[in-house]
């Protein structure tokens, strides 16, 4: 009896994507980027989902095709290659709409998969959501994307009432007619999918929302890390605090925030959290399903722009960030500039590109250059913002004392017959509280 060869499990072929940039000149200012520059960003994202890009195909128009996006010449052109390459996915890099899918998705046949950009960032962020959070807000952001786009291409036929009737079965009056399509079926259920998860966010940030407040009660500062995606602020978030957060080469490598504690050189602590990086055309369903996310930035009391000043396109990537944090409000935060991975370019360019932001702060996350002179200018930053005072406070008051050693920087300190004399600099907030204790310092009552 011979031996039964052990079949071993087999991964799935790499599928195989095409990808379609098309310059429209009255959607031109809505992005500083090229269409090169976008195209070859998006071959980033779909190496990123895990696809082979095997070619790609460009047009500039004055004005959108209706029905296809694309010339019919071009879509000829299309049809072609993906079937030279062999290709069973096709990505534009404008946002389908579902009329501009559908058509699309019938002409190149049922064996090819029609995404546009924002499809394509989805399935990523599915792919790197961990947390209850996290997984929630792209399950939302799917279903928003998907419920237009449900065609009764794939769907069939569910039962119907009136046959039922017809063939001697239980019929009369609202019994009789089509009965309800699959299609109306599978469109009510994602409503009332859409509806159950944005209850479960609420939750969720309500939660965060209570942890935001005790954060906030412990009167802790916060720094907020933002930038483009895979400008390196994971690997930035590890360099300061020897955290283990995930962090690769890759577009969008960590979706969840993080939260750690540093302790800057003069000794004050802070919080320091990473986002989720940001991207050109970043799509409006994620916008709003992050919300909660995005929130933890109009919190921070610094924002550090982490900036890859390798990247070609690095002076649109600012912009694209600058002109995000305009949108969510954040434009009064005060923001330090950190020009990453100075390790990676030569030292000619890498003063050409430094010029550009003479106040940044030149570092290389990897190599743990620079970091010293950042958590530097993210303490000066911080102490702008502080109010000096001359306070008595009665030792009855010990926790005024205590919250201005954790919030502020104290000067001098002595004891009196009275209380504690503090002579330092506190934020705002914590300087209306210790505001009926002022007092002059040829006032302190002694030593």
């Amino acid at each position: 009896m011979t031996e039964r060869k052990r079949l071993l499990p087999t991964e799935a072929p790499q599928e195989r994507a095409v990808l379609v940039g098309v310059d429209i000149r009255s959607r031109r200012k809505r992005s500083p980027f090229t269409m090169e520059e976008s195209l070859a960003e998006l071959a980033r994202l779909a190496e990123t989902a895990g696809l082979e890009v095997v070619g790609t195909i460009t047009q500039r128009l004055d004005r959108p095709h209706p029905a296809t996006l694309i010339g019919k010449g071009k879509l000829e052109e299309l049809k072609a290659l993906v079937e030279a390459t062999n290709a069973n996915v096709v990505i534009f890099d404008e946002e389908l709409s579902p009329r501009q899918q559908r058509e699309l998705e019938e002409i190149l046949g049922e064996d090819v998969k029609v995404l546009d950009r924002t499809a394509l960032i989805l399935d990523i962020f599915a792919q790197r959501a961990q947390t209850k959070e996290g997984v929630l807000q792209v399950e939302l952001a799917q279903y928003i994307y998907r419920l237009p786009r449900l065609t009764r291409a794939w769907t069939h036929l569910a039962r119907q009432a009136g046959g039922a009737a017809g063939r001697g079965g239980i019929g009369g009056v609202g019994l009789r007619g089509p009965g309800e399509t699959q299609l109306e079926v599978d469109r009510r259920e994602i409503k009332k999918r859409i509806a159950q998860l944005r209850r479960e966010l609420e939750e969720v940030r309500a939660h965060r929302a209570r942890y935001r407040k005790r954060r906030q009660e412990a009167e802790i500062p916060v720094v907020s890390l933002v930038g483009y995606t895979n400008a390196g602020k994971s690997t930035l978030l590890n360099a300061l605090t020897r955290a283990q957060v995930y962090a690769d080469d890759k577009l969008f490598a960590t979706l969840d925030p993080t939260t750690r504690r540093v302790v800057l050189p003069g000794g004050q602590e802070i919080l320091i959290s990473d986002t989720v990086g940001f991207i050109q055309k970043l799509p409006t369903q994620l916008v709003a399903a992050f919300r909660a996310t995005l929130e933890e930035i109009l919190d921070a009391d610094v924002l550090v722009h982490v900036v890859d000043i390798t990247h070609s396109a690095f002076l649109n990537q600012v912009d694209t960030v600058e002109r995000v944090l305009k949108d969510l409000g954040a434009a009064d935060i005060p923001v330090v500039m950190a020009l990453n991975k100075i390790d990676a370019l030569p030292p000619e360019e890498l003063e050409k590109r430094l010029a550009y932001f003479p106040e940044g702060v030149p570092i290389s996350a990897l190599k743990g250059w620079g970091l010293e002179e950042l958590l530097s200018r993210i303490e000066e930053t911080l102490q702008a913002r502080l109010i000096p005072v001359h306070v008595l406070i009665p030792y009855d008051k010990a926790d005024l004392v205590a919250l201005f050693h954790r919030s502020g920087i104290v000067e001098d300190e002595r004891y009196t017959s009275k209380g504690t004399w503090i002579v330092g600099r506190v934020p705002p907030h914590v300087a209306a509280q210790v505001a009926p204790y002022q007092q002059r310092e040829k006032e302190d009552g002694g030593h």
